[in-house]
Parts: C-alpha cells; structure tokens; sequence
C-alpha cells in the first residue's frame, strides 16, 4: 500500500485530503516526496505563523526540549508564566488560562460566561448568544455554540442554552438578547469557516455596548483571527473595542498546539483552584514556541500585512471570475465563478496550496511572506481562476 491508501486504512476517514504528501518544509515553500516545491499560501488553515521551520521558532522549541518537556500544572515554569505575562502586557488583560486547542479555549469562555451570570445574577442565566454561520470547535458543547446546522446534525442531542442570531442584524440581536436570560456574547470578527465574513462595525460596537450596560460577558473567539493574522495582534482591535474575554490558539505558537482564554477585569477571579484544569495547557516547549512567536508581532510587521493584503485584493478584484474578495488582513476569501475546490486542486497541480471556505477559495499567507513570493503565487492563482 502507498501512503494514501495506509491512510485511508488506518486513520478514520474524517478529513478530506488533498493529493499531497508533504515531507519537508522551509519558510514559505514546502515539498512532497518527489522533491517537488510549493508556495504556501494555507499555513496548516492559519497555524504557522512564520511559515515552516521559522529560525527562531525552531531555536526557542529545541532549548526547551533540551531542558524538560512537560511538568503538569502541579508545578510552575518559566515559559508558561512569562507567556501569560506577555500576552496580559501586549493587550491589557489580566489573566489566561492555558488549553491545547481552540475549541478548549471557547469551552473555558464558556463556562467562565456561566458562572459569572450564575454569580451575577442566578443560575437561570446560562444562554449564550453566538451568530449564525459561526464556527467555534468541535466539542459537542463548541458544535452548539456553532451556529451552522450541517455542524448540529449527527451529534443530536446537543448542548443546551445557546442561541443563534443572525450576523450584522442588530434588531435582531437586541430582540434575542432583551427576551433570554443571557449569560455572554461569543462572536468571531471574522468569520472564517463560514466564509471569511467581517462583521460591521457597528454591529461590532452595538454588542460591546449592550453588554456592558446590561453586565454580561462580551467574548471573542480569536482562534483564527488572533496573533497578527487580521494585520493587528487581535482581531477586535480592528472595531475599536475591548472584550471582557478572548480565546485564541492556531498561530499562538506557531506549529504547535496551544490554546489560551484571555480574560480582562471583569472575569479574572471567576474561576479558582479546582474549577478547571489541563494536563496539557501552558506546555513548556509549547509556551517557549509561542513566546518566539508573540515577541516577532510588532506594529511594523502588522503594517506589512496590510499592505501585503491590499495588493493582494487589489489584483484579484481585477480578476475575470472573481466574485468579490472578503475578509481582512491575510485571512482572504475569494468568490469564484468556478469551483472553489477544483481551483485548489488547479493551484496544487501548479505548486501552489490555498484552502477553501464554503464556497470560497481561502488564503492564509505567512505573515513574514516575501512580496516576491506572494506575487508569483498570486500570479498562478489568477492563472487557474481565468484559465
């Protein structure tokens, strides 16, 4: 058997692959086992925040590995607090919880939304409004937070107490969140897994309002918007306002697996000793990882990325077959006439690897990128959506 066909053999068969075996990688570029190279405009769907391999990624993994692996949370270490530190210092916060994934990260937002309306309020107030179309993990409890039913539909019965409002209709919300007993507010910037949709601005703004007047938790889910990827450290920072709590991991730490729930003022004492836990979260080496990764997320790389994001836009929307393009910074989503899927399989075929999103084609570009290596791949991508 060749290694598609072990594949299918030994791995459940819940992925659906693309036709490529890739063995090594360096930066932008990764190859399969003929030798064969591609540009990478996907990084593993917004994980490897400087590409493969990145120097000094690979230099802050290996010195932890050489000094110890793991401990558990029943002891402290340096690069678990030093990351903490960091990511309080870098937005205003003032605590994390550490995990090994997005969903666990929203699972932990979830349960701190709860129990601070349950503080609050009363145990009566459990519902958490999230938005139609969203995507927030895996987990049967992140698949109900989820508001996209072909998620909902094998998994019945499905965590209780949340409710689905439509993106951008703030009459809407308001009806939904004035007639519920309401614990948070989960949203994504960003849409991604529903299409790479920004949210309004206004939108945006009318749920921060609502919510600190009427004392419930406003969190955002930044797992595939965070960590420089919308041309800011986080997402919300592009609407002007600060959550009471944001989740994040995929490019926290670069390749590896990391989740953290970031909590401001108003939710950092919800939780104490025993209340929650991970065997996993905080990982020294995952830590010294993401610490490499964070200390590179500056102004002047954010800037990069915009402008890196506007030619990329600017060329496509130029482009015969192209819909429109959506989305922000290097988190890019291209309507095309064609099929979204055949067109990345086109772009493999040419070396070049995208993604998709529902109907869309879907880039994910290394933030350090060179600009001559994003307009070859560029060029090609264009080839195959007009050809």
């Amino acid at each position: 058997m060749n290694l598609f066909e072990k594949d299918k053999q030994y791995i459940m068969n819940t992925y659906g692959r693309f036709p490529l075996n890739i063995v090594k990688g360096k930066g932008s570029f990764c190859y399969d086992e003929k030798g064969k190279k591609y540009i990478d405009l996907g990084t593993g769907i917004a994980v490897n925040t400087f590409g493969f391999c990145d120097k000094k990624w690979v230099k802050a993994v290996k010195k932890q590995v050489n000094l110890f692996q793991h401990t558990s949370n029943l002891y402290y270490q340096k690069p678990c607090v030093d990351l903490a530190e960091n990511l309080c210092l870098k937005t205003g916060a003032k605590k994390v919880f550490f995990s090994n994934s997005g969903a666990e990260a929203n699972e932990c937002a979830i349960k701190i939304a709860r129990k601070y309306a349950e503080l609050k309020k009363g145990k009566e107030y459990y519902n958490i409004l999230t938005l139609k179309n969203s995507f927030h993990g895996r987990t049967i409890t992140t698949l109900s937070a989820t508001g996209q039913e072909v998620f909902h539909k094998d998994f019945t019965p499905l965590t209780q107490g949340f409710i689905h409002t439509e993106a951008n209709d703030i009459e809407m919300a308001k009806s939904l969140l004035e007639s519920n007993k309401i614990a948070g507010v989960l949203v994504e910037v960003v849409q991604g897994e529903g299409g790479v949709m920004p949210l309004k601005k206004e939108f945006v703004q009318f749920l921060r309002e609502y919510t600190k007047k009427n004392d419930i938790l406003f969190m955002i889910d930044e797992v595939q918007t965070g960590n420089g990827r919308t041309g800011e450290l986080y997402g919300y920072m592009n609407y002007g306002i600060t959550p009471d709590l944001f989740s994040t991991a995929k490019g926290l730490a670069g390749g590896l697996p990391l989740g953290a729930t970031v909590v401001f003022d108003k939710a950092e004492n919800v939780l104490g000793a025993g209340m929650h836990g991970s065997t996993f979260g905080g990982n020294p080496v995952c830590a010294s990882a993401a610490l490499s990764i964070l200390n590179r997320l500056t102004p002047q790389l954010f800037d990069q990325v915009k402008q890196k994001s506007q030619y990329v836009i600017s060329r496509l929307e130029k482009c015969k077959g192209v819909k429109n393009v959506s989305g922000l910074g290097f988190m890019l989503g291209i309507e095309t006439e064609k099929d979204a899927k055949s067109i990345a399989l086109k772009c493999i075929e040419r070396g070049v690897l995208v993604l998709t999103a529902k109907n869309k084609v879907r880039l994910l570009p290394p933030l350090n990128v060179s600009f001559k290596t994003l307009e070859k791949a560029i060029d090609i991508l264009i080839d195959v959506i007009e050809e």
